[in-house]
């Protein structure tokens, strides 16, 4: 288990990987984000993507879906505050692998309630070629480890 006291500026958590299927990123338009490139080829190819495209919402939700799986779910994590810069750097197509990373950016002790702390970390979204395809700064809340008995 990783509280926040684990935490320091400059680490780095992989995340793994996820290959985005066309079936995939074209369910998740049909119930979440129906813009023609997100659904069909066609629709993709009369776009300026020039073909089928995931939605960036999509591509966010799969960097949650890492991020819980490979790092949240062995911390003390009480929530988040929010994400700032949320940025959708390149396209996100067919068969595109996106590798996950967070690095802890800043790491704050709470003023008014020691059991606690923030830590702001840069989540990124890489394709197989290593280009960065999203990218945000997420501003997480963990718990501290319990003080040892006297």
């Amino acid at each position: 288990m990783r509280y926040f006291d684990d935490f320091a500026a400059g680490q780095v958590f992989e995340l793994g990987s996820v290959e985005m299927t066309e079936s995939a990123i074209t369910e998740f338009a049909k119930q979440w984000d129906p813009q023609p490139f997100h659904l069909t080829e066609a629709g993709g190819a009369a776009s300026p993507f020039g073909g089928i495209i995931a939605s960036g919402w999509h591509t966010a939700s799969a960097f949650m879906r890492l991020y819980v799986d490979a790092f949240l779910s062995d911390t003390a994590a009480r929530g988040g505050y929010g994400v700032d810069e949320l940025r959708w750097v390149r396209p996100v197509r067919p068969g595109d692998v996106l590798s996950g990373r967070a690095t802890v950016e800043e790491v704050r002790p709470s003023a008014r309630r020691p059991d606690r702390g923030t830590v702001r970390l840069l989540w990124e979204l890489r394709n197989q070629d290593g280009d960065v395809v999203f990218s945000a700064h997420g501003i997480n809340l963990f718990g501290r480890r319990e003080p040892s008995p006297s």
